[in-house]
């Protein structure tokens, strides 16, 4: 369980609360009245705005095209071979979309909608479609995803076909070719491409769990941790090429044209000369970059990238294995390769043969130049912010990055190299007094929530800037949509001692991202830390994060700013400016803050318990669970296990009762993510009770919430078998 004690910036209060609000108009503590606001009118915010992302030294960049449209999920991106007019968006949920090539289209048509047979969440869903060499002709498109058959989890491959000359795609006409059980929800792999022999070439995962459990990498009678080859153009319904290795070897399978992976997420063929480039996921420490020849052997699960699995002495048997062409460490802020391309355009010749790929989790997209190289390196080419899930080529040889939250951007050259836009110093950046940075400026507005998440003990305090003439929108699950330009601010204190603030801003060229400040031992200013550092305090470590960090858990799925959500403000505080009590969602409607006002009055609006409260106790861990997990652990989240601990998901579909752990049971005998009744047997308790590498958040936290352990084990304990109380 990705339990986020120390998630960047999520907007929560403290356990112990800076300003105690009783009641509201400055009546009586204890009485309440959600009728009265704590501001007459809006402050005027002229100085604290979200600057551009600032770029780095690389001569290429992203920017954001097709800016009128946005995808839900977009996993994928392609156009037809030969025809550069049209775009396709496969979407995780069973969808694919076309558009025109044009930077001014202004919407997006359906090509295919299968999203009733399509099992999505997590890892699952539609994972990819590749399009036939001859789709002009005989409009044949095959897809890759995963569904439910008979209460069994399956990936299936199947053909479509078009009844309207590659208009659309007939959702009828599906004829499958290859049906896949999944023994897990996770590793479902997702590579699917046309080679340069026109052969269609598919990627499989290990089938998932954590280590390969069941050893399918290396288990060439499984198609499961392989890349195939068939040929759909002959036999029923498809045929194996005469070259494949395992072609007149059974039990082998036949279709195997590679193996020994564990997900193989995004590959992709060199337009140029044919080589198959392949991103494969690692497992908990390694991503890795391999070039795929036929026969070959990639070594999962002996190793994990080069590196012996399992093996601390690195002494395991290396013999037939192929190295990947490049890994790097989980150390460095990176946890989901997602595999590029190799650029072939002509816009930005220091490109050309290079081969691009990024990290979905922090957002970073490296180049290898020197590809033929017995040891090439990756240079950062930026560090997005994205949750970048493909790489898309168009005819042209032009490379475009999907975003998993929803847009497109595209790599280009940059004339500006070095455009630093963040000040060194927080006294610098408009969002704090000048003279006295301690404060924040007056066009800020404080504001708490009502769960908590764990800091490693540290006391915190909020501000919320929003540009002039801007203002938030509320979805229909009261999620709050910031616009460009706004800044979150958040002090931090250990022992009555600024340490730390954060901000995180939306910037006003699109895209979030965060910056950490390190107060100096006077508390007269702080300066921006730059690659992350650890200060040693009094009794403890204190981890200031690197912004690649911030992102991990600042989630597209999450909303990116996380605690703004109408549940988390539905609460008093006291407003200093006016001496008052108020409410903070009447507040902020009456200063008119909200793209539309508030349909009702805030005590008729969700309100989410305060963990360490007198709500019922069932209520109090969920809501601990949706502050500390569920801006990862949710509906198409970015974790490689299917759970759901949003507050307003119902117990029975978390994925939590009586499910056998995804990834690893700690040694835990006969575990379960939560074993009704019995803590000691519930993953989720252990991984909270412990902060080694085993242990949730899976950074920069280096102290157990003691008070968050106590409260889930009285949780689990009093569960019935249906883990309700």
């Amino acid at each position: 369980m990705i339990r986020n004690g120390f998630v960047l910036f999520i907007l929560i209060s403290t356990l112990t609360p800076l300003i105690n609000g009783c009641g509201g108009g400055g009546g009586t503590p204890g009485s309440s009245n959600t009728d009265i606001s704590g501001l007459d009118t809006r402050p005027q915010n002229s100085t604290c705005i979200a600057p551009e992302r600032p770029t780095s030294n690389s001569n290429f960049t992203t920017t954001r095209v097709f800016n009128n449209l946005q995808f839900t999920s977009p996993v994928a991106m392609l156009q037809a071979p030969g025809d550069n007019s049209r775009w396709f968006i496969v979407e995780l949920n069973g969808t694919v979309r076309v558009f025109d090539n044009d930077e001014n289209t202004l919407t997006s048509s359906l090509f295919l909608d299968i999203s009733t047979q399509v099992t999505s969440g997590g890892e699952r869903g539609l994972l990819n479609m590749a399009l036939h060499p001859d789709f002009a002709n005989n409009g044949q498109a095959f897809l890759a995803y995963t569904a439910t058959i008979n209460n069994q989890l399956v990936s299936r491959i199947s053909r479509f076909s078009s009844s309207d000359g590659g208009q659309t795609l007939n959702s009828s006409s599906e004829e499958i070719l290859l049906v896949v059980n999944q023994p897990y929800n996770n590793h479902n792999g997702g590579f699917l491409a046309f080679g340069p022999d026109n052969y269609l070439y598919i990627g499989f995962g290990d089938g998932g769990s954590a280590g390969d459990p069941l050893g399918h990498g290396q288990d060439t009678t499984t198609l499961l941790g392989n890349v195939l080859r068939i040929d759909v153009d002959n036999g029923t319904p498809y045929a194996i090429p005469a070259d494949n290795p395992f072609v007149s070897d059974p039990p082998n399978r036949a279709e195997i044209y590679a193996w020994g992976l564990r997900n193989p997420w995004r590959g992709s063929f060199d337009i140029a000369n044919g080589s198959l480039w392949l991103g494969d996921v690692g497992q908990n420490q390694w991503e890795e970059i391999n070039l795929i020849e036929a026969n070959g052997n990639y070594g999962w699960n002996i190793r994990e990238a080069a590196h012996c699995y399992n093996d601390p002495s690195e002494s395991c048997s290396t013999a037939g294995l192929i190295d990947p062409v490049l890994e790097y460490d989980h150390a460095n802020g990176g946890r989901s390769v997602t595999g590029g391309v190799v650029y072939r355009g002509t816009t930005i010749n220091e490109l050309q043969g290079a081969y691009i790929f990024g990290d979905f989790t922090n957002g970073k997209i490296w180049y290898l130049a020197d590809t033929n190289s017995n040891t090439p390196s990756a240079q950062l080419l930026q560090d997005s912010g994205l949750n970048i899930s493909s790489f898309g080529q168009d005819q042209e040889g032009e490379v475009y990055v999907v975003n998993y939250g929803g847009n497109i951007h595209k790599i280009v050259y940059q004339t500006n190299s070095n455009n630093d836009t963040i000040p060194a110093l927080l006294s610098m950046t408009g969002c704090v007094d000048i003279n006295n940075p301690q404060q924040a400026t007056s066009g800020l507005i404080p504001y708490q929530v009502n769960a908590s998440f764990w800091s490693d003990g540290a006391i915190k305090e909020r501000w919320l800037a929003i540009p002039d003439n801007t203002t938030i929108s509320i979805n229909a699950s009261h999620d709050w949509a910031l616009p460009p330009g706004s800044v979150l601010m958040k002090h931090f204190r250990i022992n009555n001692k600024l340490i730390e603030t954060r901000l995180f801003m939306h910037h006003s060229n699109g895209g979030w991202g965060g910056y950490t400040y390190e107060w100096n031992d006077q508390e007269t200013d702080a300066t921006l830390v730059k690659g992350g550092k650890t200060r040693t305090l009094a009794n403890q470590n204190w981890y200031y994060p690197r912004s690649a960090d911030c992102m991990q858990c600042h989630t597209q799925a999450a909303g990116f700013s996380l605690g703004l959500e109408t549940a988390q403000f539905n609460r008093e505080i006291n407003y200093t400016s006016s001496g008052r009590n108020a409410n903070q969602l009447t507040t902020l409607d009456h200063i008119g803050l909200f793209s539309s006002p508030l349909s009702t009055t805030a005590s008729n609006l969700p309100k989410l318990p305060e963990p360490f409260g007198n709500a019922a106790i069932d209520d109090r861990a969920r809501a601990w669970l949706h502050t500390n997990c569920a801006q990862c652990h949710r509906s198409n989240g970015p974790t490689p296990v299917t759970l759901d601990l949003d507050y307003n998901t119902a117990m029975s579909q978390t994925g939590l009762c009586n499910q056998v752990p995804q990834s690893g049971n700690l040694g835990i005998s006969d575990a379960r993510i939560i074993a009704p009744g019995q803590a000691s047997r519930s993953v989720l308790f252990a991984r909270v009770n412990t902060r080694d590498a085993n242990g949730m958040p899976p950074l920069a936290s280096q102290e157990i919430d003691t008070a968050g352990v106590n409260l889930l084990q009285t949780w689990i304990a009093g569960m019935n078998n249906s883990c309700e109380y």
